[in-house]
């Protein structure tokens, strides 16, 4: 039997605590647990939203109603005793235009790992990826899968406008930008497909468990 890692837990204001696994190198079964955990802790008197995050999961409450301490306890014996969650989410098709102006990093990503750039593009494009969580700005994908090969820290100085669609790259973690925002992720491709419209029901286009696959359609020097 696998040992359970025991979680972080921490106050966010009166009505929110934090549960933090982030010690812990990323794994699909911590972030099964942490779903299982979501779902467990809806069921709870006082509770008003529970939030997982990648390695983490924000529990909302109504401080008049459960006191922070009953919160605490039953979050981690829901920790201890959920059979963790494998959702069974669907297969999101993501059609890529790599480099060119709109994947500027792609030939300096391809250097820091010591690869051909079509090699970069296959190992990218061949993974499956899990969407871990969605959150940072509405709609945005945090993705679980990226080949260690193709891995490299967030830049120290953050572009001011990476472009809606931007295919992109933050340490050990692959993403799409939803909307164009500031970001020191590194930027590899395009895609025209939106993943987030306050029109749509639901908004988002991915949820937690939900399974990303890229698709080539052009790469561009």
């Amino acid at each position: 039997m696998t040992e359970v890692v025991s979680p972080r837990l921490s106050t966010e204001g009166a009505g929110a605590i934090l549960l933090d696994a982030a010690d812990t190198v990323f794994s699909d079964d911590i972030q099964s647990r942490i779903w299982a955990v979501a779902a467990w802790m809806l069921k709870v008197g006082g509770v008003a939203e529970t939030v997982p995050g990648m390695n983490n999961l924000m529990i909302v409450f109504d401080p008049l109603a459960v006191a922070p301490d009953a919160i605490e306890h039953q979050l981690l014996q829901a920790w201890q005793t959920v059979v963790p969650n494998a959702i069974a989410g669907r297969d999101v098709d993501i059609p890529v235009v790599y480099g060119g102006a709109t994947g500027e990093d792609l030939a300096v990503l391809a250097e820091h790992a010591g690869l051909s750039v079509d090699e970069v593009v296959r190992r990218h494009s061949e993974a499956v990826y899990s969407v871990a969580a969605v959150g940072a700005m509405p709609g945005f994908v945090y993705l679980s899968g990226l080949d260690p090969a193709l891995a490299m820290p967030r830049r120290a100085v953050p572009r001011m406008k990476v472009e809606i669609g931007s295919v992109i790259i933050g340490g050990a973690q692959a993403g799409i930008m939803p909307c164009t925002a500031p970001s020191g992720w590194h930027v590899i491709g395009k895609t025209k497909v939106p993943l987030f419209d306050p029109l749509r029901d639901p908004p988002s286009a991915c949820k937690p468990g939900d399974r990303i696959r890229f698709r080539v359609i052009e790469v561009q020097v």
